[in-house]
């Protein structure tokens, strides 16, 4: 096959959208207050039969996590780089079972592991990209079920706000005025085949045009 025939079809967009069948709510939050807040979501959703993913950025945050629920007198388990690979086997296990139905994970439980009937996912720390965000709540409303995705966002997760906002507009969310007040500028990402220098919007998959002189021409 020559080269210059390859062809790149993209079906649908390049980005990342929410499904439509996750009601999904943000807070705008002191961090220092989350701990607070999280325990009034447990008591608000989470039910004995019904599972909850709660979402930390780092090993050491979901470690803490789960000793702080335990002492609160919650059954739960956690995966994350610290535990061992049969530890978190366990883990997904007795979470994916029922055995336990409150599970603390790092963005390694976002992608590539099949989680059913997941009812809440709980962001406790927004993760490092939008593209997490997405896959981190779409772990719950999956295979045709209604699923809720409830997050913190502090003023330290700020340079994610415009892009949080146009992922909640796009599913027809609500968007808190505490978060418009962070603006809603997004960064122009660099396409994945043009990179940072184009195409420009509208012109993608055009083909330049070789033009050649005569030696005799002007």
């Amino acid at each position: 096959m020559r080269m210059d025939s390859l062809v790149k079809v993209t079906i649908g967009s390049d980005d990342l959208a929410a499904s439509k069948s996750i009601t999904q709510y943000v807070d705008v939050v002191d961090e220092n207050n989350r701990d607070q807040l999280l325990l009034g979501l447990l008591k608000k959703y989470h039910a004995k039969d019904e599972k909850m993913l709660v979402f930390g950025l780092y090993k050491k945050e979901c470690a803490r996590l789960e000793k702080f629920l335990q002492q609160k007198g919650y059954s739960c388990c956690s995966i994350h780089g610290d535990k061992t690979q049969d530890a978190r086997q366990d883990a997904l296990a007795a979470f994916k079972t029922g055995k336990v139905n409150l599970m603390i994970a790092t963005d390694v439980a976002a992608r590539g592991l099949d989680i059913p009937k997941v009812e809440y996912v709980l962001n406790y720390s927004f993760p490092l990209t939008i593209e997490d965000y997405v896959h981190r709540i779409g772990r719950t409303g999956r295979a045709g079920r209604k699923g809720i995705s409830h997050t913190f966002f502090s003023v330290g997760d700020k340079a994610h706000a415009g892009e949080l906002v146009v992922v909640l507009r796009d599913a027809n969310m609500p968007v808190p005025e505490e978060l418009l007040k962070f603006g809603t500028h997004v960064k122009v990402k660099e396409h994945k085949l043009y990179g940072a220098f184009g195409p420009k919007k509208g012109m993608e998959g055009m083909k330049a045009t070789k033009i050649t002189f005569d030696n005799d021409s002007d």
